[in-house]
């Protein structure tokens, strides 16, 4: 019973590695298919033949360029096998956007996040998970996940948002969004832990490997961080460590959490505007601060207002500091700066290195590579669909006992 166990282990894996390497490379031969993944030539016979069988992949023929020889016959993942809902919640906005299985997008539309508790929250989302559904007439029953992704605290087990900017400590069951009809799995990320997978996703693709482990610092109404390491058999393994509240300072400024002191207490945008105007550290932060008003603020720093240029250096300082206490835990890695907040990056600059360079580990192991990468939102589909789409091969190929054990 243990061989078989062990057997059906082996057989699932190779099979989500054939999936895997077609989806990061496309549509790819039987030789190409061996080589991305290390698997022998018979077993990758074994294992395309079992998932075309199940209707998960499907082939096509490439006509040679000459226009002489056999044509190649390549594999791809089979755009019908399933559908992707994915539900990226902002401040002010929430975007969704519908997937085939191959990854193709087929529909998207943006709704203003609008007022009101939870249950009046989840019923919009609910009505707009039907419209996906509705606009390209795909039966409910057959989208197999829904990822969602916002800022705050998920719970990580479950898909709970646990603490958000909007809803404080009041929790959101996400999976109560989803009527009769559905029966899609329901996942919910920080939105930085799927921008630290895409970006490490992006480096694996530009330089192979890639790099080994690296961070993604989110600036904007909220500040995130995620972390994201090559694992076992290169799968990676993301984490997203509530940095925003991690302390900065004891007794210090009013965060929208409800703590003193926070990163995002100093560094968020409604920080930025409280230090600027002069506003008394414990006045209660405003839950949204239009970026417009964050740019005017650093008009007015570039052209010399003493008070706006504070503001931006005790942001990058907060975030320096907060930075200094990642790399003390957990060695020197690259930090990608993403978010909205990259428009104010020549502001921070200054006080973020200044914030880090008061650590012991960086005055020995010197400055962590800052890299701005400002197109965060393709960063944050980016990171939907690789996670969702692991997740969604590996529940299809847990699913489909009856295929044969290929790789034995």
């Amino acid at each position: 019973m243990l061989a078989k166990s062990s057997t059906e282990l082996v057989r699932q894996q190779n099979s989500a590695l054939v999936l895997s390497a077609l989806r990061r490379h496309g549509r790819l031969a039987h030789t190409e298919i061996s080589d991305a993944t290390g698997l022998a030539s018979a077993t990758v016979s074994a294992i395309t033949a079992d998932l075309e069988r199940a209707r998960i992949i499907e082939k096509s023929e490439q006509q040679a360029v000459s226009g002489r020889g056999r044509p190649r016959v390549l594999f791809s993942q089979r755009r019908g096998c399933g559908y992707l809902v994915t539900i990226i919640i902002s401040s002010d906005s929430i975007q969704y956007s519908l997937v085939d299985y191959a990854g193709t997008l087929l529909d998207r539309f943006t709704e203003p996040r609008g007022e009101g508790g939870t249950a009046t929250f989840l019923a919009a989302i609910s009505a707009a998970l039907t419209r996906a559904a509705t606009r390209s007439r795909i039966d409910p029953a057959r989208v197999l996940l829904v990822s969602i992704s916002s800022k705050g605290l998920a719970h990580p087990a479950a898909p709970v948002l646990v603490w958000s900017p909007v809803f404080g400590a009041q929790p959101v069951d996400f999976s109560q969004a989803l009527t009769d009809g559905w029966s899609a799995k329901v996942i919910l990320n920080n939105e930085t832990l799927l921008v630290a997978g895409a970006l490490l996703e992006r480096e694996a693709k530009r330089k192979g490997e890639g790099e080994p482990v690296l961070a993604a610092l989110s600036l904007g109404h909220s500040i995130g961080l995620g972390i994201a390491r090559r694992g076992g058999a290169g799968l990676p393994e993301i984490s997203a460590p509530n940095f925003g509240h991690m302390l900065h300072m004891p007794d210090g400024g009013l965060c929208r959490c409800g703590a003193r002191g926070c990163i995002e207490a100093y560094a968020g945008f409604y920080a930025i505007l409280r230090t600027a105007f002069e506003v008394p550290m414990d006045t209660i932060p405003a839950k949204f601060v239009p970026i417009a008003e964050i740019d005017k603020i650093a008009a007015g720093a570039r052209q010399g207002n003493r008070m706006a240029q504070l503001a931006f250096r005790h942001a990058g300082v907060a975030l320096g500091n907060g930075l200094s206490r990642l790399l003390s835990l957990h060695g020197h890695m690259p930090v990608f700066i993403t978010g909205p907040g990259t428009r104010h990056y020549d502001l921070l600059q200054a006080g973020m290195e200044e914030g880090l360079s008061q650590t012991q580990v960086v005055r020995l192991g010197g400055m962590p590579n800052l890299l701005v990468v400002p197109d965060e939102a393709s960063l944050v589909f980016e990171g939907h669909l690789n996670l969702a789409f692991s997740i969604i091969d590996q529940d299809i190929i847990a699913s489909r006992p009856h295929m044969q054990a290929a790789g034995e």
